[in-house]
């Protein structure tokens, strides 16, 4: 069992930078894949970054250059910064962890808002 606190959403400008956070509690952590996702009203989620539990990073096309994913096992956190912000970056953000093939937990999303 994990679960998932996520924290650092808000309002920002167009151009501007957030650090999105997700603390787990829970056992074995750091052998999780962990991820972002994001769902904007009257969308479906789509899949932001993820990073395994050996580091390695993927990120979707709309974000990679200006968005990072990292994490620190010894905090149980995986954080999401993101960079050069644009309105449609909009979004509630999940956090996830995962376990192949099947284990999956949710976080209950943090907002994040782009104004033009």
């Amino acid at each position: 069992q994990v679960q998932l606190v996520e924290s650092g959403g808000g309002l920002v400008q167009s151009g501007g930078s957030l650090r999105l956070s997700c603390a787990a509690s829970g056992n074995i952590f750091s052998i999780y894949s962990m991820g972002w996702f994001r769902q904007a009203p009257g969308k479906q989620r789509e899949l932001v970054a993820t990073i395994t539990s050996g580091g390695s990073t993927n990120y979707a096309g709309a974000v990679e250059g200006r968005f990072t994913i990292s994490r620190d096992n010894a905090k149980n956190t995986v954080y999401l910064q993101m960079n050069s912000l644009k309105p449609e970056d909009t979004a509630v953000y999940y956090c996830n962890a995962a376990q192949f093939p099947s284990l999956n937990y949710w976080g209950q999303g943090t907002q994040v808002t782009v104004s033009s």
